[in-house]
């Protein structure tokens, strides 16, 4: 079984080779942007899912051992979490540790409860959790998974993201009274002016 840290590094590698392009794209937000990162190339990948849940978990167990808080479950906005989640899930349960993922709709149930969120049926209501994100833009997407989340009954205290474009996410998301933790952030792909060629790859 690979460290933390080759875990990190081969997730940096597999986002740069697989899901980094360099080009002006228009992102959901609405925002332009000069490169773009399709995480699903790597979240959907079996070698992907494994970085992923290793990495993540250990960021969310950092968090706890930080703050004295203690997660009982993690989820996100469709569709882009949905892995996510998944994997951070599957790395605790084979660490022994139950920590079930959820899943947050764009709509609401046309169906049945109504609910907004997904696989909370075993999770009591006022059981702290985490939101995962895979890249962070404005915040906007998690900020809405975030209230979601707080209305059905769940204390969000942290958000956890693969990639942070430094875009105002998290200025945004902290002044919803969250702390937000990602792996990576734009200047692991496109270093600042003034630093050397190419991509720098995690600290």
């Amino acid at each position: 079984m690979s460290t933390l840290e080759e875990s990190t590094s081969a997730l940096f590698d597999m986002l740069y080779q697989r899901s980094f392009e360099r080009r002006e794209v228009i992102l959901s937000s609405g925002q332009k942007s000069d490169f773009y990162i399709d995480s699903k190339q790597v979240t959907l990948h079996g070698f992907g899912h494994l970085h992923v849940g290793r990495c993540l978990l250990a960021a969310l167990e950092g968090f706890e051992a930080r703050t004295g808080q203690r997660l009982g479950a993690v989820g996100g906005m469709t569709l882009g979490a949905d892995p996510i989640a998944s994997a951070v899930a599957m790395t605790a349960a084979l660490a022994d540790r139950h920590l079930p993922a959820f899943i947050v709709r764009k709509e609401a149930k046309g169906h049945g409860t109504g609910a907004y969120l997904e696989g909370v049926k075993h999770i009591p209501p006022g059981t702290p959790v985490a939101i995962v994100e895979d890249v962070m833009t404005t915040g906007a997407s998690s900020g809405k998974a975030l209230q979601r989340t707080r209305d059905a009954g769940y204390p969000v205290p942290v958000v956890l993201a693969l990639v942070d474009r430094l875009e105002g996410a998290r200025a945004f998301l902290e002044g919803q009274g969250v702390e937000v933790v990602s792996i990576f952030t734009r200047h692991d792909f496109i270093p600042p002016e003034g630093d050397r060629e190419g991509a720098q790859g995690p600290a």
